[in-house]
């Protein structure tokens, strides 16, 4: 049960994931091998994304992520959006959460940017009536004009995301999960971006912010956590994380040079 003043609790969340192990390239290796590739075991290898991941999130609080790839920052997120469930583990989150994972990956080519605007607000769990009510300041943001009827089947990447960004922070929500999207688009829309998760933050929404811009995460959050190989390295206000960070990067390629 969460108290008042949190918004996500974790405790001892980890994620297993099972890796392929390599297929036979050919009729005759499958045939001598037959046995061990029907195998389910032999065939696939244990992969743990998130070992033993446990902290909390206040109502109002931003936090950023840090680590290097495949630390588990992103399966991280997933989880607390629902869209992957932990192998082992608890986790409860407090109100609406909109998440900022793959902007546009749920939108249909072949029908408008409006419609799928509507769509998507739905899915995201406005009423249809609140999306329709939501739907101008969506398309007003996303600064995409006459295209907004359009099949986006004839849009760029870059309207993609700018659809995908206005419709995810138009839908109201308590918690607001952003990984890494805000690095692509012009850099104009990028700045607007930013000043709107700004003001969403000024309004008291919670925010988790994944990100390999370590100026973002000190300028947006006020306490940050370090991953590394799925477990938390470090955790405390924003500035030292990163700082522990970055000498950890230091370390590493000081290393490699001298070797």
């Amino acid at each position: 049960m969460l108290s008042d003043d949190t918004a996500i609790c974790l405790e001892g969340i980890s994620k297993r994931y099972y890796l392929r192990s390599q297929r036979p390239q050919d009729l005759k290796t499958a045939v001598l091998h037959l046995p061990s590739f029907l195998s389910r075991d032999s065939s696939r290898k244990a992969f743990w994304a998130l070992d033993d991941v446990s902290f909390s999130v206040k109502r109002g609080e931003s936090i950023g992520v840090v680590g290097p790839n495949g630390s588990g920052k992103s399966t991280l997120l997933k989880i607390m959006a629902d869209l992957a469930r932990p192998t082992q583990g608890k986790i409860a989150v407090n109100g609406r959460v909109s998440a900022l994972l793959e902007l546009g990956a749920g939108f249909h080519p072949q029908i408008t940017g409006r419609e799928n605007a509507v769509l998507n607000a739905v899915l995201l769990g406005l009423s249809r009536r609140e999306a329709e009510e939501v739907l101008p300041s969506i398309i007003a943001f996303s600064e995409l004009g006459d295209f907004i009827d359009e099949p986006m089947r004839t849009y760029s990447s870059g309207m993609y995301i700018r659809l995908g960004f206005s419709v995810a922070v138009h839908v109201h929500a308590d918690v607001l999960l952003v990984d890494e999207v805000l690095a692509v688009g012009d850099a104009e829309f990028q700045q607007k971006c930013f000043d709107h998760i700004e003001r969403l933050h000024a309004q008291g929404v919670t925010i988790v912010l994944v990100s390999h811009d370590l100026g973002s995460v000190t300028r947006f959050c006020e306490r940050a956590i370090l991953l590394h190989h799925g477990r938390v390295q470090v955790e405390g206000k924003s500035q030292p994380v990163v700082h522990e960070y970055l000498s950890r990067i230091a370390a590493v390629l000081g290393h490699a040079v001298s070797s």
